[in-house]
């Protein structure tokens, strides 16, 4: 068994059992942390037609706490996560600083790199599952893996934490 299909499995298991939101987003956490690596993992959940978005789930609640709604930012990351419903990528604290109003925080958790990944379901963007590491981690390597890997998982986790 490889260690992706172990993680599969893995995660399988917790999804299967999950009878809480929680439960099924740290069953996504505990895969992509062990895929691919996320110092920071979190995600947002989106009602494009209220134009709003939540954080849903954090595996740092201090700093990124789960809590009420929001209305979507519109701008160049709206564009490409939202709009053209693709991978937006930094691996640099520099091109995190150019999109993200919380650079500061993020760089001060260790994390100088992020890859947001949009989670579509009936064709519709209902959340981006967010992952956070020290700078230049996010390769075209571990990009794929989260394609390969990941993207199912995270429509799954968003369906039972429903």
């Amino acid at each position: 068994m490889t260690e992706h299909q172990a993680a599969l499995s893995a995660f399988d298991a917790a999804i299967a059992k999950a009878k809480t939101a929680e439960a099924a987003f740290t069953a996504l956490q505990d895969l992509a942390r062990a895929v691919v690596g996320a110092k920071l993992f979190t995600v947002m959940l989106v009602d494009m037609e209220a134009e709003l978005s939540r954080r849903a789930y954090t595996s740092d609640p201090v700093s990124y706490p789960t809590s009420g709604t929001k209305p979507l930012n519109y701008g160049p990351w709206f564009d490409i996560v939202h709009g053209k419903r693709e991978f937006f990528v930094a691996n640099t604290i520099e091109d995190i600083a150019k999109v993200l109003f919380d650079h500061e925080l993020i760089d001060q958790l260790g994390c100088q790199s992020v890859v947001n990944v949009p989670i579509i379901l009936k064709d519709e963007l209902v959340g981006c599952m967010n992952l956070l590491d020290v700078a230049h981690h996010y390769t075209p390597e571990r990009l794929q893996t989260i394609r390969d890997v990941l993207l199912i998982p995270a429509k799954l986790a968003v369906l039972a934490a429903r």
